[in-house]
C-alpha cells in the first residue's frame, strides 16, 4: 500500500511565480501530483492551470475548484485549462456532483469529491462513490487544525467503506505521511509541509521517503499543538508573530524588557495598584502558581512598584516573569538575576506599601483587555496578551507564521530577492472605490 500512495502538492499560494518555484523543487523531488490550490485558482485565475500545465506536462495536474454550483461549466473550464482532476465539494448537491461527473467524461478529467466539513463523510463518500467519482478526499480545513483537528479518525472510518481512492489533507508532514498511508489513504495531499519549508526539495523528499517505508521522518516544524503543550509552542514564537497571528491585536503598549533577551511566557495573574503602590504587586506573589507572569498596571508611570527582592521571590516561587504597566528599579540587578522584567518606566524612587489595589481583576491597558489566565509572551518587540480561550489557536496560527516567513527569508537570503520580488508587494495595493 505505500508504495502505490501518492504524494500530492497543494500550491497554496497567492502568487504564481511563488508556486511555480516551489513546484519545481517538489518535482525534482520526485513529485508528480500538482495542485492548483484554491488561494491560487482565486488569485491567478484558471491561468495558474495553464501555466503548470506547460511547466510540467508530465504531471497531473489537480484543480481545488471546491465546486458549489454550475458544475458542468466549472469542470469543462478546468478540464480545458489542462486540469486531470477537478475537485467538487461534498457539501454541494448531488445535481452538481453528478453533473461534474458527466462533465468530467466530456473532457478527460476525474472528479474528486472534497469532504471538507462534511457532516457525515462516511455516508457522503458512499454517495460520492455511487454517483461516478474517482476518489474523495477527507479534509481538515486550516482554520479547524488551529484549533487542534486532524482528518486522521475521519480518514480510517472513509477508508473502510469506500472502493476509490481516499485522499487525506490537512496538516499532513513527514511524522504523520506514513500514519495517514497506514490508515488507509492513496493519496496523500500536503500544502505547508513542503510549501513553506525553505528547502522544499527536501521537504517533499522526506515525505516521499516516509510513505515508501511507511517510517516517520522528525521534523520540528508544520507541527499543531494542544492546550497542554501552549508553553512550548508560544516559547518557539514571538510577540512579532502572535501579533500577526491575530491580526495585530493583543498589544501591551509601554512595557518593554529592562534588558535586550529576556523573554517569558505563561498565563496570567492580573494586579491593578495606584502609582508606586508597591504593596499588591508584592502581595501577589505569594498568591501566583508556579510559571505564570504577574501582570501590573499601576499606570503607566512612577514611582517604582517593583525592585530587585521582589524579583528574587518570583524565582523562588518559579513565576515566569513580570509585566508592569508603570515603574520598575533596581534594574541592573534584576538583570543580573536573569529575570524577566518588562516594565514601561525605570526609575530610582519606589513608591510605598500602602495597600491600594486588587489582585485577579481585570485589566485594560491601551486596546487591550487582560485577565488572569491569559497567556501573556513577552520578549525584546514588546508584549502581547492571548485570550485564554484562543490560546491553542493563536499558538498554531503563530507557528503557522514562522513556518510561512521561513520559505521567504531562505528565497531572500539564497535566490538574492527582495521581501518586494517575493511577496509582489505592489501588485497587492488595495484597490479603494474613488
Amino acid at each position: 500500500m505505500s508504495t502505490q500512495a501518492q504524494l500530492q502538492l497543494a500550491l497554496d499560494f497567492a502568487n504564481l511565480s511563488q508556486a511555480l518555484r516551489a513546484a519545481q523543487e517538489a518535482w525534482e523531488a520526485g513529485v508528480r501530483r500538482l495542485e492548483a490550490g484554491t488561494p491560487l485558482i482565486k488569485s491567478e485565475g484558471l491561468d495558474c492551470v495553464r501555466q503548470l500545465r506547460r511547466q510540467f506536462p508530465e504531471a497531473t495536474i489537480v484543480a481545488d475548484m471546491k465546486i458549489m454550483d454550475a458544475g458542468r461549466a466549472e469542470v469543462e473550464m478546468a478540464a480545458k485549462s489542462g486540469a486531470d482532476v477537478v475537485a467538487v465539494l461534498g457539501a454541494a448537491s448531488d445535481a452538481t456532483i453528478r453533473e461534474c461527473i458527466e462533465a468530467g467524461r466530456s473532457y478527460d478529467a476525474t472528479i474528486m469529491v472534497d469532504l471538507i466539513e462534511v457532516a457525515d463523510p462516511v455516508r457522503r463518500a458512499r454517495e460520492a462513490e455511487q454517483m461516478g467519482a474517482a476518489a474523495v478526499g477527507v479534509h481538515c480545513p486550516i482554520d479547524v487544525q488551529m484549533e487542534g483537528g486532524d482528518p486522521l479518525q475521519a480518514l480510517r472510518e472513509v477508508a473502510q467503506v469506500v472502493s476509490i481512492p481516499v485522499a487525506v489533507a490537512g496538516g499532513i508532514h513527514s511524522e504523520s505521511a506514513a500514519l495517514a498511508v497506514q490508515n488507509g489513504a492513496s493519496i496523500v495531499i500536503v500544502g505547508g509541509a513542503i510549501i513553506k519549508a525553505p528547502d522544499a526539495r527536501q521537504a517533499a523528499a522526506d515525505i516521499l521517503q516516509a510513505m515508501a517505508s511507511g517510517e516517520a521522518v522528525a521534523t520540528d516544524r508544520y507541527k499543531r499543538y494542544g492546550a497542554e503543550e501552549l508553553r512550548e509552542a508560544f516559547m518557539q514564537v514571538s510577540a512579532a508573530n502572535i501579533s500577526d497571528a491575530m491580526h495585530r491585536k493583543g498589544w501591551v503598549p509601554g512595557p518593554m524588557p529592562i534588558r535586550p533577551g529576556l523573554k517569558c511566557v505563561g498565563p496570567a495573574l492580573t494586579v491593578w495598584s495606584y502609582p508606586g503602590d508597591w504593596h499588591k504587586p508584592v502581595a501577589a506573589i505569594d498568591e501566583a502558581e508556579p510559571g505564570s507572569v504577574l501582570v501590573v498596571d499601576a499606570g503607566g508611570v512612577g514611582p517604582a512598584v517593583w525592585g530587585e527582592e521582589a524579583s528574587r521571590s518570583c524565582i523562588t516561587k518559579g513565576l515566569a516573569g513580570i509585566v508592569i504597566h508603570g515603574g520598575s528599579r533596581d534594574n541592573a540587578e534584576i538583570a543580573e538575576l536573569g529575570f524577566p522584567c518588562f516594565s514601561t518606566v525605570q526609575c530610582p524612587a519606589a513608591g510605598d506599601p500602602r495597600g491600594v489595589g486588587m489582585i485577579d481583576v481585570p485589566l485594560h491597558i491601551g486596546e487591550t483587555d487582560i485577565r488572569t489566565g491569559d497567556w501573556v509572551i513577552a520578549d525584546d518587540d514588546g508584549v502581547v496578551v492571548v485570550p485564554a480561550e484562543r490560546a491553542v489557536e493563536i499558538a498554531n496560527r503563530a507557528l503557522d507564521v514562522v513556518e510561512r516567513e521561513a520559505r521567504e527569508k531562505a528565497e531572500i537570503a539564497e535566490k538574492g530577492m527582495t521581501l518586494g520580488q517575493v511577496s509582489e508587494l505592489m501588485r497587492w495595493d488595495q484597490q479603494r472605490r474613488e
